[in-house]
């Protein structure tokens, strides 16, 4: 797909991996909807984009302003061609241990935001796409999903973490399966250790500990390096179904 003049929603597009992709994305032709839940750092960085940039306050486990997301991009710029799902979260907490069992609301919150949330943008963006006129490859949309590394090595204590993200990983295909005869393509990005605001708040051992064991290049990612990649799903029409790790070869 030609980014140029397209309509992109970017859930959690006010920090980390979705700012960068909306920043990309808008410098390369694209009109950007920032969908975020912190609608002071998204209307800043709205601001900060000017034209042809929209801010719209999204909680991803509230379906009602996911759907006013979608409507705010169909009612501005007639239409929604791309979706990047980039909100979510983690935790820290073991299945049982001295203080009892794992907290079972914890779990639950943590599939309603990374996993329930990505399948209800995914579902209520798909259905707009379905009305867009096919271009030249009979493509009317894409969705790029993100993931973790965790889906496939979850470490201790990341167990809600892990099972949420691996459910998005389970979806891919489908998706691609589901939306397939009306164009609509579905990938997913798995993210190893990024430079993001969340990793910041680990502690700087814990960080060295991480990019040790990284084959190369043993540094964390930039938040640009994501933005590259969920560039190149948009524009490869041939690239669909697929879950992708850009993590540098780690392995933990």
């Amino acid at each position: 797909m030609k980014i140029e003049g397209k309509t992109a929603m970017v859930v959690g597009g006010a920090s980390g991996l979705g700012m960068a992709t909306v920043r990309n994305l808008h410098s390369l032709g694209a009109n950007v909807v920032i969908a975020d839940v912190n609608a002071e750092s998204g209307q800043t960085f709205c601001s900060e984009l000017g034209e042809k940039a929209v801010f719209a306050e999204t909680n991803v486990m509230q379906t009602e302003t996911v759907q006013a997301a979608v409507d705010t991009v169909v009612e501005k710029f007639g239409g929604i061609h791309i979706l990047v799902n980039c909100a979510g979260t983690g935790s820290a907490m073991k299945l049982a241990g001295s203080k009892g069992p794992h907290d079972l609301n914890v779990f639950k919150q943590l599939v309603d935001l990374n996993l329930v949330g990505t399948f209800d943008t995914c579902r209520l963006a798909a259905v707009k796409m379905m009305e867009n006129e096919p271009d030249e490859n009979g493509e009317r949309g894409v969705i790029v999903n993100t993931s973790s590394t965790a889906a496939f090595d979850g470490q201790m204590g990341q167990i809600a973490y892990a099972a949420s993200k691996a459910g998005v990983v389970g979806m891919s295909l489908t998706i691609a399966r589901d939306m397939g005869r009306y164009g609509i393509r579905c990938c997913t990005i798995c993210p190893g250790v990024f430079n993001t605001p969340l990793m910041a708040l680990a502690p700087e051992e814990m960080i060295q500990g991480l990019t040790s064991i990284i084959p190369f290049p043993k540094r964390m990612g930039e938040p640009s390096e994501f933005a590259a990649l969920a560039q190149h799903i948009i524009e490869n029409t041939y690239l669909n179904g697929e879950t992708i790790r850009l993590d540098a070869a780690i392995r933990m």
